[in-house]
């Protein structure tokens, strides 16, 4: 005859057993909205230069000159290096225009070191880096940033770009050029197996992620 302490022992492996049978059958069913059939990890070359080439938005993080974090969405304009596979040593550049009352201007020429992450809330996609931020123009009218600025403008309001960006050419911007030195990627709904505790008594991640592309 089992004891108390054993018949709670066997509910609860029971109970185990009966979540992971039905989490099972959920997770092989793969899931309803397609965009989220991504297979979970790290995103190859070709997926990670289609996901650049859509204008999301970058989320750009720099330090205040006390060493407060500040964090700014902004647009972008990527600028592929040649043979560029976007792994350790990403060579590309991301290059962002402030206006020359941005504050982050200030801080980047103060400290040069970012982080920046592009996501797509849909496909669940990201590219997160950290890196430095050049600069090439301090606040100037006209110069390299106006070409940069066009090819934005179009990227993210598509005909509307120069009706937004022809009126605001007289006024100063920065240019900076953000260089990654430190680059992490992921696509699909799931976990990096690096990040799961086994032998918890839910499911395993294979079979929590056997569904998931």
């Amino acid at each position: 005859m089992l004891g108390r302490p054993d018949k709670i022992k066997l509910i609860h492996i029971n109970l185990m057993a009966g979540q992971r049978i039905f989490w099972r059958e959920i997770m092989e069913k793969k899931y309803e909205n397609e965009e989220h059939s991504l297979k979970a990890g790290a995103m190859v070359t070709e997926s990670i230069e289609a996901f650049l080439e859509k204008g999301m938005t970058l989320r750009l993080a720099c330090l205040k000159p006390n060493g407060d974090p500040f964090i700014v969405p902004c647009w972008h304009q990527w600028e592929k290096k040649e043979g560029c596979t976007h792994g350790k040593d990403c060579g590309c550049t991301f290059w962002v225009v402030p206006r020359a009352r941005s504050k982050w201007a200030e801080y980047l020429k103060n400290d040069p070191r970012v982080s920046a992450c592009i996501d797509d809330v849909n496909t669940m996609e990201k590219f997160h880096f950290d890196g430095k931020a050049e600069l090439v123009e301090e606040s100037v009218i006209g110069g390299k940033w106006v070409g940069i600025a066009e090819k934005m403008s179009i990227r993210y309001l598509g005909p509307d770009g120069p009706k937004y960006l022809g009126p605001t050419l007289n006024q100063p911007r920065w240019l900076f050029g953000l260089i990654p030195t430190r680059v992490k990627t992921w696509q699909g709904v799931g976990w990096a197996k690096r990040y799961w505790v086994e032998e918890t008594g839910g499911v395993s991640w294979a079979e929590a992620h056997s569904g998931t592309g």
